[in-house]
């Protein structure tokens, strides 16, 4: 299931529907649940149950009133006080009596009798793969979650990472480009490095750290003697290369901020620089945008929008519109079908067969 689908579908679930994320590590599951977080906008707990002991589920024991109780730790207390997301990762290589705790916190939706606030969700997820460590999980414990198999594609990498500051430019346009290198998918020799999302992401944030932003040196042949060995550490040596390679041989290329902000100053640069493909390509990275920042719109940015777009091929004016009308966002489809309404409309009765695009 890719990440739009899950998002929309896990937010419909009840609040005492549990939900289990199975897939193999580094697609970015927990950054996943963070945004499922936010839609239901509620605050996010997330405990690495690999890395717990069943102290740190039920707490510590104490003495009151000459009766020995367990002290819930605070994560837990917070859970029952107020509405959380409560993410579990790492649940088939806990140990089992961290399982058995959550398989109780799971079943009933307490621990030690310290009861879950009604609105608290409890999510999980779990690392697929012959290459992984794990226990088999416990059947009943399974079948009390909603399970999904986590299919993230690399369209909802390029939308997570196209409004962050720490994925630069240059990288999202080598995964869109070469999108085998976002995450291997063969086998797996040990002792290897590979990529993933998250090794990327990794990546991406130690470069910017470390001045080595590759915004800044795309193009150019010679490239900072640490590039490769930084890159090697995070994505292994074939992906290295070709991003280093992908970087040099890199050319100008626009986005859709310098569309939707500065489309009177690039206009002249992109007529003459881009052919219909790359055209077509700066459209789908202006959807990108759109359905990012749609809320925030400016009236001029949305001309300016509108001008690039009808500077294209008729052919990708229609795919365009349709593409809007696609969002199914009233106030998006609102604002171009008053750029758009008309010419779309003498479009098609000029060329009766864009009808079917």
């Amino acid at each position: 299931m890719n990440i739009k689908t899950f998002i929309k579908a896990a937010s419909k679930l009840p609040s005492h529907i549990s939900i289990l994320a199975k897939g193999p590590t580094g697609i970015g599951k927990s950054h996943i649940f963070h945004k499922l977080a936010d839609e239901l906008g509620y605050p996010m707990i997330d405990r690495r149950l690999a890395q717990m002991t069943e102290g740190d589920m039920i707490g510590l024991p104490e003495l009151v009133d000459g009766v020995t109780r367990f002290a819930p730790v605070n994560w837990y207390v917070r859970a029952c006080k107020e509405p959380v997301v409560l993410f579990f990762d790492e649940l088939n290589r806990a140990t089992l009596e961290v399982q058995q705790c959550a398989f109780q916190i799971v079943l009933d939706r307490e621990l030690n009798g310290h009861k879950l606030h009604p609105e608290t969700r409890v999510y999980s997820a779990v690392n697929e793969g012959s290459e992984y460590q794990v226990l088999d999980m416990d059947p009943a414990l399974l079948r009390r979650f909603w399970t999904v198999d986590l299919e993230p594609t690399v369209e909802d990498w390029l939308e997570w990472a196209h409004d962050r500051k720490d994925i630069p430019r240059v990288a999202q346009e080598f995964i869109k480009t070469h999108s085998n290198f976002l995450r291997h998918t063969g086998e797996m020799e040990p002792g290897q490095v590979y990529p993933n999302p998250a090794s990327w992401h990794r990546l991406c944030e130690t470069l910017i750290y470390a001045g080595l932003n590759p915004d800044e040196y795309a193009g150019n042949k010679s490239m900072p003697a640490l590039l490769l060995p930084l890159s090697l550490g995070f994505i292994g040596e074939t992906a290295a290369i070709k991003f280093i390679g992908f970087l040099q041989d890199y050319t100008q290329s626009f986005s859709a901020e310098d569309v939707s902000d500065r489309y009177p100053e690039v206009k002249d640069d992109i007529a003459s620089m881009l052919n219909e493909d790359k055209k077509n390509d700066l459209i789908e990275k202006i959807m990108l945008y759109l359905n990012s920042n749609h809320e925030n719109l400016t009236l001029s940015q949305v001309s300016n929008i509108s001008d690039y777009v009808k500077s294209c091929p008729d052919e990708m004016i229609v795919n365009f519109f349709n593409l809007i009308m696609e969002t199914k966002k009233i106030q998006l489809i609102k604002r171009f079908h008053r750029h758009f309404g008309t010419l779309i409309t003498r479009i098609v009765k000029t060329n009766p067969k864009m009808q079917s695009c």
